[in-house]
């Protein structure tokens, strides 16, 4: 995993928070957020991604976020998707819980279920089994889903790539309709998982969402 995106502290309990949201909602920026007050509190923190966070799952981000929009079939995009997750999970993310330490994580299969999924109209139950296959009957403790509509959300996200230059923008050049599905896919997933994800209205402050974000840790996991 690139230096960049990890780094551990004293040993705690762990937990497995990620982040979700489409594209420019802003949710990396609260990852690392999130990542530096838990650190701050003295606990183990790895802060990772997806697609990537392993050496062999940053090779498949790769071909996953750069290139023409076309460049895979829905199916393959997915595969490659499970790949990387395998990957990741396998060499970061499982041994990392195991440890005990707390990681964070930008985006999850959630995003693979909204894109994939919702966006490009994979079959769920396909979805389904590749994550059983994956990760098992492992879920992360708090989902942060990001309500960033996709106007706002591809604004933030061009005028980023522009400043940064970086060429991984395969995912912004789908249409809007597209992103509309990623959008509404998303919200039907927290829908559908109360108990796991909460909503978080991208429009507020950074301090705020930072602030509300915090809150939640605090009251469901640092008691």
């Amino acid at each position: 995993m690139p230096s960049v995106w990890g780094y551990k502290v004293a040993a705690a309990k762990g937990r497995f928070i990620t982040f979700e949201g489409g594209e420019g909602a802003g949710k990396t920026t609260q990852t690392r957020l999130l990542a530096d007050q838990l650190q701050q509190k003295g606990l183990s923190v790895v802060l990772t991604r997806e697609p990537g966070g392993s050496e062999g799952a940053e090779a498949i981000r790769a071909l996953l976020v750069t290139g023409d929009k076309d460049r895979w079939s829905s199916v393959c995009e997915a595969l490659l998707m499970y790949a990387a997750r395998a990957d990741h999970w396998q060499k970061c993310i499982q041994p990392a819980l195991e440890r005990g330490q707390w990681v964070i994580c930008d985006r999850f299969a959630d995003s693979t279920l909204a894109y994939q999924g919702y966006g490009h109209g994979v079959d769920p139950a396909f979805l389904q089994t590749l994550y059983q296959q994956t990760v098992g009957g492992c879920q992360p403790d708090r989902t942060y889903i990001f309500d960033a509509s996709p106007d706002l959300g591809l604004q933030r996200a061009r005028k980023r790539l522009t400043k940064t230059g970086q060429n991984e923008n395969r995912f912004e050049s789908f249409d809007h309709d597209f992103h509309q599905r990623v959008y509404q896919g998303f919200l039907e997933i927290a829908r559908n998982n109360g108990q796991r994800c909460r909503i978080i209205q991208a429009k507020a402050s950074i301090p705020s969402i930072q602030e509300t974000i915090w809150q939640d840790i605090q009251t469901e996991f640092l008691k």
